[in-house]
């Protein structure tokens, strides 16, 4: 996938996944997480384990720490993400939040950082984003059933590993630190946005993707069964919205008199104002967000890409969330107790297609009907940068998802990325971003993909 700069913005800097709970009948099992002792990388680095320096296992690759520490490439990302902390630019945002050294500030550790509970002799806080901030705490039944002769993925899951190859599991602990949460340094507020900290996006097939450190062979089908990059996409939608509107409705959705900038369009506001009577502003109306001029509009990029996918394989549930979704925008201009009880609605009509996107194997048919459904809200709905940005790496997943159906070629997929490439640079830059000129370049690529067969 193209390596633009809003993804690499977001894992060079905050390269994090923590903590949050599994749903469904994991719960259990997340509950032992939460309070399970961590060991540190050092516990799973051994050449036995996961510290090979080439991939020669006879199960998993045994080279994992090597791929997370990958100076290189993005890979490596969960590694530096203590240490960036440290250099010019961490330095410069804590400088102006007053907060004194990064490395030590508990509102930056809680994400450049493994947030643990509690914490044995090997664990360092320089490990950064380590093992057990993604698959729980290894001072638990697992860790030793893990390697264990005849061991399996279930019995590992009820030992207190976190399921993270399903995707609602995987979404809930990357977003505790790629949107934020209610835990102490899990949230980027406009304070520490407007001190220099570069925006948050989120895409969980294509984060999931950048930070791979396994093979997909006939072993790993066999344990954990084959992934799919547009389930996790379309979870990862859905998941997305939840939580933006869970950790709206808190404590942290308001900001002294203010609601909380973060949650709304940041060019609605960060924009030039003219007093001549020519000028036009690059905003666009939005038809299907009913926000007067004037008023912020919340951040919609997930509810649109949710509302896409919901369209072609839950149409009913979709016509529910889109009425949801229309009903919290009128209430955000009417108070903030309308906007809570507005959000309950839409939260609860986001976990239902949550559930039904998780349930569901996606057929060829499907996916190719998402790409001309997300390539039809092009006309209408991609009027700020977020939601562009958005519908870019949805392309992109969807066409890694033909691919991997075996409805489209390696060969024919490359020949389509000039255009992906070039929508992607129409996003590059959030400050240059040109409505119009992104629509254009995006059809162009939404139509490459859309004529491969």
């Amino acid at each position: 996938m193209a390596l633009t700069t809003l993804v690499v913005a977001a894992f060079a800097v905050l390269a994090i996944l923590c903590f949050a709970g599994p749903k469904g009948d994991r719960a259990e099992a997340a509950t032992r997480i939460s309070g399970a002792e961590h060991l540190g990388v050092a516990s799973c680095a051994g050449t036995t384990c996961h510290g090979r320096q080439e991939a020669d296992g006879a199960v998993v690759r045994q080279d994992e720490i090597l791929r997370w520490q990958d100076e290189s490439s993005q890979a490596g990302a969960h590694s530096r993400a203590w240490r960036v902390l440290g250099q010019p630019r961490g330095l410069a945002i804590a400088a102006k939040l007053g907060i004194g050294d990064p490395q030590k500030a508990g509102e930056c550790l809680g994400c450049h950082a493994d947030p643990a509970p509690t914490r044995g002799p090997r664990w360092t806080v320089s490990d950064g984003v380590g093992c057990e901030s993604c698959h729980g705490g290894a001072n638990a039944p697992w860790l030793s059933s893990h390697y264990a002769v005849g061991a399996t993925h279930a019995s590992n899951v009820k030992g207190g590993l976190t399921p993270i190859d399903e995707p609602s599991a995987r979404a809930d602990r990357c977003l505790d630190c790629h949107f934020g949460s209610a835990r102490e340094g899990q949230f980027v507020d406009h304070r520490i946005m407007a001190a220099g900290h570069p925006r948050i996006s989120f895409e969980l097939d294509l984060f999931t993707t950048l930070e791979q450190h396994w093979n997909e062979d006939a072993d790993y089908l066999k344990r954990k069964g084959a992934s799919s990059p547009i389930k996790s996409w379309a979870v990862g939608q859905a998941a997305a919205v939840g939580r933006a509107l869970s950790v709206y409705s808190g404590p942290r959705g308001v900001a002294g008199v203010f609601a909380e900038p973060y949650f709304f369009d940041c060019h609605s506001c960060h924009r030039r104002i003219s007093d001549d009577a020519d000028f036009k502003p690059i905003s666009l109306p939005n038809p299907e967000r009913p926000t007067p001029v004037g008023v912020p509009p919340f951040q919609d990029e997930n509810m649109i890409m949710l509302s896409a996918a919901a369209k072609v394989v839950a149409p009913a549930e979709g016509q529910r969330f889109d009425a949801a979704a229309r009903g919290f925008h009128v209430a955000l201009t009417q108070g903030r107790p309308q906007a809570l009880a507005a959000a309950g609605r839409l939260k609860s009509a986001a976990g239902a297609l949550e559930s039904a996107m998780a349930s569901r194997t996606f057929s060829t048919a499907e996916t190719r009907a998402i790409v001309a459904a997300i390539a039809a809200e092009g006309g209408r709905r991609y009027t700020d940068y977020e939601a562009s940005a958005q519908a870019v790496m949805g392309l992109d997943t969807l066409l890694n998802a033909l691919v991997k159906q075996g409805a489209v070629t390696k060969e024919q997929a490359g020949g389509a990325r000039g255009p992906i490439d070039a929508a992607y640079r129409a996003v590059r830059d959030p400050n240059a971003y040109k409505p119009l000129e992104f629509r254009a370049a995006f059809q162009r690529a939404a139509s490459a993909v859309g004529g491969l067969h």
